[in-house]
């Protein structure tokens, strides 16, 4: 007796195609899948380090998005994450006509290291400018996202209907 093994299904289909799939299979509309993802990314590239997973999760849990595909979608955006922290925080420095701050890294340590209060102090106002200016551009991204991934989970949706109707 030989066991037939299934094709080995890549990174992406596991990890994000599969999740959304599941969804759709057991009834959840695409537009709701759509917020999770377009809130998952936009969320995602929230300006402050450490923090994206706690605000998908009350994000998530306030709207009644599904936690796992909004997570998913988070952390695939995390090297995208990196880059934006400083361009939220040189748009808030704009917004706010703020003074432009270095960000060298042995700089930055060394200032935490001599005074860790005087650090929050300096860069907790680069936070600050980040956040203001991600909330600028975070609610038109979510919608524009969100406008962007219906159809196609619509089309998905058709498409695994008629998968069924044909297994059935």
């Amino acid at each position: 007796m030989t066991l037939i093994e299934a094709p080995k299904q890549s990174w992406w289909r596991r990890r994000l195609v599969a999740p959304v799939v599941a969804q759709l299979m057991v009834g959840i509309s695409p537009e709701r899948i759509a917020w999770a993802i377009s809130l998952g990314i936009v969320l995602g590239v929230f300006p402050i380090m450490g923090t994206t997973t706690l605000v998908c999760f009350v994000a998530g849990w306030l709207l009644r998005l599904n936690q796992p595909v909004l997570h998913v979608f988070s952390n695939l955006v995390y090297p995208l994450h990196l880059v934006l922290i400083l361009v939220f925080i040189r748009l808030g420095e704009r917004l706010y006509g703020a003074p432009r701050l270095s960000f060298s890294i042995p700089q930055l340590l060394g200032k935490f290291k001599d005074d860790p209060l005087q650090f929050g102090r300096e860069f907790g106002m680069s936070a600050w400018h980040g956040v203001c200016a991600w909330l600028l551009i975070a609610p038109v991204a979510a919608l524009l996202i969100k406008l962007a991934i219906v159809p196609v989970l619509r089309q998905l949706e058709v498409s695994l209907k008629r998968r069924k109707e044909v297994d059935a």
